[in-house]
């Protein structure tokens, strides 16, 4: 088992790459939607009105754009633990806002994974396959 460990810890440094893919990934198939249909985007925004939200219609966007903009920072690598940040202070308001009291754990349970995603990232930041890297490779 030790053998096993050793060999798998060598790798460990990839992990924070399939967080940043699943969670990116769901970031933005969870909002595109939102992003390129308005009308979309105004049951959002009455979503948040019942909540009550001020500014429904900022609010919506405001957390739609910020959600699929953080999804390809992400995916690509850029400004990760920004991004994250971001994500914290989002899924944060979502889960205290919407979901608690009001949802059931299933129900929140996608929240809750991004959350948890984003401060795995907020404090591992992106090490691998990052464009910051990508882009230092390219000026050598």
């Amino acid at each position: 088992m030790d053998k096993l460990d050793q060999h798998i810890e060598k790798y460990s440094i990839y992990s924070e790459l399939f967080i940043r893919l699943s969670v990116g990934f769901h970031l933005i198939y969870g909002t595109q939607d939102n992003v390129f249909s308005w009308e979309r985007m105004m049951e959002f925004s009455i979503f948040l009105s019942n909540f009550g939200f001020p500014f429904p219609t900022v609010s919506a966007i405001i957390s739609v754009y910020a959600q699929f903009i953080c999804g390809i920072m992400y995916i690509i690598g850029f400004q990760v633990r920004l991004a994250a940040l971001v994500m914290i202070v989002n899924f944060i308001i979502a889960l205290s806002v919407v979901h608690l009291g009001n949802d059931t754990y299933p129900g929140a349970f996608p929240a809750i994974m991004m959350l948890a995603g984003s401060l795995f990232l907020l404090l591992n930041g992106s090490k691998v396959f990052n464009l910051k890297n990508m882009l230092k490779k390219n000026r050598v």
